[in-house]
């Protein structure tokens, strides 16, 4: 786990000096749309219909790299931990919480000052013209996704009381549409999945599981992101600098064959999300490095991470590049005296032990929960299948655990088929098939060790 955050100097909190260096964009209707629950706001959007029918829509993303500068203390510190960690109960940040939740976070009502790339596109989500810039923003709406949604949806249009609101949700829903359609169209990968979330008492206690699922709301920020991170990365890669970008390489071909084998054998009995969930273990890991190999799964030629430098040190040094080589502040920008591809090759490691830890946080509240349900029936899904047994995930929580394979045989002997995911009754044939559908109990739930151990519910 993270160690805690160690006292550092903060930075002034007085822009008044900062502000007439900037394009003063106050005047601008911007907003910000994250979780409910949410405190570092390090992106908003900014929108307004043209005389001429385009429109001007701003991505603007704190400009953490105005406070943190290049080898200070805080800069050290972040480039450490390399990102924050969100655990189920509580947020280790890769900054200081004066700095992530206060100076640099995109507060409605408040001047930020902000790294932007202001759009000027047409109704059918056509980039005409883009401007980069260092900009002085003020948010005039903080939103999260539940109320936009529906919003989008009808359900509630409260928030459209609010003609500006309206028009521009409504607006770069709109566009969002269309550069998601395009990016599917160019090949990208769908494959979205619902996170798990905790509902907890004062405690720390789990009381309820349930699913994040995205939707409409969260594609308006996600596209304009992906835009933003695209645009800066192709811009880069045409001036031919040093950078720093986010690949994503080829998926195993074999993998892929052997997933595909499995699908057409097993035809309609296997679930799309078992074929999903196979496809994407096929994949390699996405990366930050110099060396530019596209991404794939998002079929762009040039990517990168711009858009979080609160929680991402990768794109702090994004913007610390795009300061040097599109601004042309020299000054500003020391040159980073650390090799650029060690710190890709340190911010990935970072970036994977720090998924790990989340995944570990989500286990082990997943296993306090199922302590709590010790004598329920459940019914799940077989997701994995290994030599010592196999692996349910529970409908409706996702809980997942280990039926090793001495309560699935009993005095029967199952060989394990490795090509076609499953084990097999020596002596009946009986298999134990990915995708299959079980009926369980929870024999084991160690906290400690966030595992869970399922027992059949019935007869095999």
């Amino acid at each position: 786990m993270t160690h805690p955050m160690k006292h550092l100097p903060i930075p002034s909190s007085d822009i008044s000096k900062e502000i007439i260096r900037r394009r003063d964009m106050r005047d601008e209707f911007t907003f910000t749309i994250d979780p409910a629950d949410a405190k570092d706001f390090d992106d908003a959007l900014s929108f307004r219909v043209q005389d001429d029918e385009t429109f001007l829509v701003g991505v603007h993303i704190a400009d953490v790299s105005h406070y943190v500068r290049p080898g200070d203390e805080i800069d050290k510190e972040a480039y450490n931990r390399g990102t924050s960690i969100y655990y189920v109960d509580h947020v280790a940040p890769m900054l200081p919480e004066e700095l992530c939740n206060d100076l640099c976070s995109l507060r409605p009502n408040e001047d930020k000052l902000c790294m932007s790339i202001i759009f000027t596109m047409d109704a059918t989500a056509r980039v005409l013209k883009y401007k980069v810039c260092r900009t002085v923003i003020r948010s005039n709406y903080r939103l999260n996704y539940d109320e936009v949604w529906a919003a989008i949806e009808g359900t509630d249009t409260s928030l459209f009381q609010d003609v500006e609101l309206s028009t521009a949700i409504t607006q770069l829903n709109n566009l969002a549409k269309q550069l998601r359609q395009a990016r599917m169209a160019a090949g990208a990968l769908d494959v979205e999945q619902d996170e798990v979330r905790f509902r907890l008492d004062e405690h720390g206690h789990p009381t309820d599981i349930y699913f994040e699922q995205s939707n409409d709301a969260h594609h308006l920020i996600e596209e304009f992101m992906l835009l933003a991170n695209r645009t800066i990365a192709t811009e880069m890669g045409r001036r031919g600098h040093e950078f720093v970008y986010r690949v994503h390489d080829k998926p195993d071909h074999e993998k892929l064959d052997k997933v595909a084998a499995f699908q057409r054998k097993m035809g309609e009995r296997v679930l799309p999300s078992v074929i999903e969930m196979l496809t994407i273990r096929a994949m390699a890991k996405a990366v930050y490095s110099t060396k530019n190999i596209g991404h794939y799964g998002l079929a762009f030629d040039y990517y990168t991470h711009f858009t979080s430098p609160i929680r991402r040190y990768p794109d702090l040094m994004v913007h610390r590049l795009v300061a040097q080589h599109i601004l042309g502040e020299r000054t500003h920008y020391n040159g980073e005296a650390r090799d650029m591809e060690e710190a890709c090759v340190h911010c990935s490691e970072m970036e994977q032990n720090a998924q790990m830890e989340e995944r570990e946080s989500v286990k082990t509240m997943q296993a306090i929960w199922m302590r709590d349900h010790m004598d329920e029936e459940f019914t799940g899904t077989i997701v994995n299948v290994t030599d010592f047994g196999v692996f349910v995930q529970l409908d409706g929580n996702r809980c997942e655990g280990l039926i090793h394979i001495t309560d699935l045989a009993g005095d029967d002997y199952l060989l394990h088929d490795e090509k076609n995911y499953r084990l097999i009754s020596e002596r009946t044939g009986k298999t134990f098939t990915l995708g299959d559908r079980l009926k369980v109990t929870v024999s084991r739930a160690d906290v400690e060790r966030h595992q869970i151990d399922f027992k059949p519910a019935e007869e095999l």
